[in-house]
């Protein structure tokens, strides 16, 4: 009899294999590049963790319960509680106020700035300088060039004195919030605008040349394309003036002290003298209520701009 002689397996039949070790190596090199993705973001993960994540737990548990003391679960009596605390109120009421002021005010004269140095004026690099100054000045230094102009015998009541006017100690009296309001704006200004000048160099320069052609208006191409593609850059200086204008603390600090003026008392103010008394539960509590008003704020502000600016992304 004639042996039986082995076939070849067909193409049809080795091509499924090759369809599967193909996707079995593709498999294994994602798992690879997972790994080595996490080997790198481990360090910044552990260390947002250790002291981000974790410590605001923390702080979360100790808002509701007792004290450290008496761990009995209480629930929101703490927030109860520092919702009726007069002091609490009244920084509060400062802080959303100077925000309320400073942000859109950061905002605003900040893109105004960008669009003047995008046109063709005088002296343009000194006026770049004086706003970009107060990034390589210490805060400190800053300060004292305030306390020169503002106090009750500075620059400014020198100014008003030859107008016969009345001196005013601006720090001390109603006119306090203005002076700082004056002092963010001027410290602040500098690096927003550098922002919105980068982001104004990135807008399509074919869309202006046509709307030029069809004889727009600078108001319409503003309106309808500068500030379309601007958008993601308003939302992120927005957040970023945000987040300084509560940090403003340092500045009303060193110009006045712990215990300010009433409409200087901001919630740092709050914050800084609670811990210094170690009522860690009014302390947690403001803390956590702090917290979620910015995530809320925050998530308005993505809602916004993805509103706004949906039709450039696509």
């Amino acid at each position: 009899m004639k042996a039986p002689t082995l076939s070849r397996p067909r193409a049809a039949e080795r091509r499924p294999r090759m369809n599967t070790e193909r996707e079995m190596e593709h498999r294994r090199m994602k798992r690879m590049d997972f790994l080595q993705s996490m080997c790198f973001m481990g360090p910044s993960f552990l260390g947002v963790l250790v002291f981000f994540i974790v410590p605001f737990l923390v702080v979360v548990y100790y808002s509701v319960i007792r004290n450290p003391m008496n761990r009995e679960f209480v629930f929101l009596d703490n927030f109860t509680a520092l919702l009726q605390n007069a002091a609490f109120l009244s920084a509060a009421k400062n802080t959303l106020l100077f925000s309320a002021l400073a942000v859109p005010l950061a905002v605003v004269l900040a893109l105004g700035l960008a669009l003047l140095l995008e046109s063709r004026i005088p002296l343009k690099s000194q006026f770049r300088t004086f706003f970009l100054s107060p990034m390589m000045v210490p805060v400190a230094s800053i300060v004292l060039v305030w306390q020169v102009l503002f106090n009750a015998n500075g620059v400014v009541n020198d100014f008003l004195g030859l107008t016969g006017a009345d001196k005013i100690d601006w720090i001390k009296s109603d006119y306090g919030q203005i002076v700082v309001l004056t002092l963010f704006l001027w410290k602040n200004l500098g690096y927003n605008m550098i922002l919105f000048m980068s982001s104004l160099a990135n807008i399509p320069r074919e869309l202006l040349e046509v709307a030029d052609v069809e004889g727009a208006s600078e108001v319409y191409k503003f309106f309808a394309i500068k500030l379309r593609y601007l958008s993601p850059t308003v939302l992120f200086v927005t957040i970023l003036s945000l987040i300084n204008s509560f940090k403003v603390f340092r500045e009303v600090y060193l110009l006045t002290g712990g215990y300010p003026y009433g409409g200087l008392y901001m919630l740092q103010h709050f914050m800084n003298n609670t811990f210094e008394s170690l009522d860690y539960q009014k302390l947690s509590a403001a803390a956590v209520i702090m917290a979620l008003a910015m995530v809320v704020i925050i998530a308005v502000l993505f809602k916004v701009e993805d509103w706004f600016g949906k039709d450039v992304e696509g």
